[in-house]
Order: structure tokens, then C-alpha cells, then sequence
């Protein structure tokens, strides 16, 4: 996967035909504070939230995870504990997020062990709800002769 401003390109959302809105900086974004990274499959029936970031300082690890934090609670906003209105997806790389156990254990919790580092990150289709976002062109996709 290609690396661009700190984030994955969803080049494994391409393969799998899996619509996603992916936020800009400071964009406003309805029923969030701040916008999250992305979403699945629109902004307008949030159904995923995926928050990434790669970072080599605690510091900024820290911040994200209180931002996760943050978005899990909200998914939880006047809902039954089981039944989140969106699934929280943690998506995180560098050494800042080895730094903190506590944080990680808050991560953890936060995303309900939604979370996906540089090396499992080609299991988040297939260990995540994005799995009910393929699309049938994907299930019926006949290969191309060459």
C-alpha cells in the first residue's frame, strides 16, 4: 500500500469495491465534532468510522488515541452497549503508539479490539464489518483474458 500524508491509501477498499469517504483537514462533517479520517460507506449513514495515523512521537500518538477515545464514546451516545450506531476502526503505525501501554489498552477498548497495525493491516476487510460493503461486482467479477 502506497504511504501519503501519514495515511494508507485504501488501495484493499479499491479491490474490494467498498465505497468510503475519506474527510479533508478541518472539514465539517454533521453528528461529529471534528471529521473523522473516514468514513463507511458516506457521511450520511455512517456505518464505520476509521481513524489512521503513523506517528514516532507519543505525543501525537496520545492525541489520537483520546480522538478514538472520543469517537467510541460517541458511537455509544443514547445507544444500548452492544449496539454502537458505527464501528470505530483504529488504524495506527510508528513507534509513538509503543511508547504508552495504558494508551494502547485504551485503544484497545475504545475500537473493541478494531485496531490494525502496518502488519495486520491487510486483515481489516476480512476481521471488520467491511466485509458487508463489498460490492456484487466484486462477488461476480469475472477475470479479464490477456
Amino acid at each position: 500500500m502506497k504511504v501519503e500524508k501519514g495515511y494508507h491509501e485504501p488501495s484493499q477498499w479499491r479491490v474490494n469495491y467498498i465505497s468510503y469517504r475519506r474527510t479533508k483537514r478541518a472539514e465539517r462533517i454533521a453528528g461529529f465534532d471534528q471529521a473523522p479520517d473516514f468514513i463507511i460507506p458516506s457521511e450520511f449513514n455512517p456505518q464505520m468510522i476509521i481513524e489512521a495515523k503513523i506517528t514516532e512521537d507519543d505525543g501525537t500518538a496520545r492525541d489520537k488515541v483520546t480522538r478514538i477515545q472520543h469517537l467510541g464514546a460517541l458511537s455509544l451516545a443514547g445507544q444500548p452497549p452492544d449496539e454502537p450506531k458505527y464501528e470505530v476502526i483504529a488504524c495506527i503505525g510508528g513507534r509513538g503508539f509503543g511508547v504508552r501501554r495504558e494508551d494502547m489498552k485504551k485503544l484497545l477498548y475504545a475500537t473493541r479490539g478494531k485496531v490494525f497495525t502496518l502488519k495486520t493491516l491487510n486483515r481489516l476487510v476480512e476481521c471488520s464489518r467491511l466485509k458487508e460493503y463489498e460490492t456484487k461486482l466484486k462477488k461476480s467479477r469475472v477475470p479479464l483474458r490477456t
